[in-house]
């Protein structure tokens, strides 16, 4: 009676300790995803609210807004990773802001 019970514990042990580990392992993998997915929306966020700010700053100093993304960049700081986002910069009237559209490029 003593060796079965022997072998069940040696059993679960051999088992249960790497399903466990590998359990603790995937879970921090998909905490880790789920972290840099997040990461990656707020940078895209914040890369569009930088672009607003300097739209708004804009009209606020010279009355009108930019008239292209280049005179954004060059004339109030605002900096675009190229390789990471492409972004839509349309104009319709200088007293009306302009659309502005940051999609992220795929790797």
């Amino acid at each position: 009676m003593r060796r079965k019970k022997g072998v069940w514990l040696g059993l679960l042990r051999g088992l249960l300790l790497p399903a466990a580990a590998a359990a603790v392992l995937l879970f921090f993998a998909a905490a880790l995803n789920s972290l840099e997915s997040g990461q990656a929306e707020e940078d895209q966020r914040q890369l569009e609210s930088a672009l607003r700010r300097g739209c708004v700053a804009c009209y606020a100093a010279e009355g009108v807004y930019p008239p292209d993304l280049a005179y954004l960049q060059e004339h109030y700081g605002v900096q675009i990773n190229e390789e990471r986002y492409t972004v839509y910069y349309d104009v319709f009237a200088k007293n009306l802001m302009p659309d502005i559209t940051v999609l992220e490029n795929e790797p």
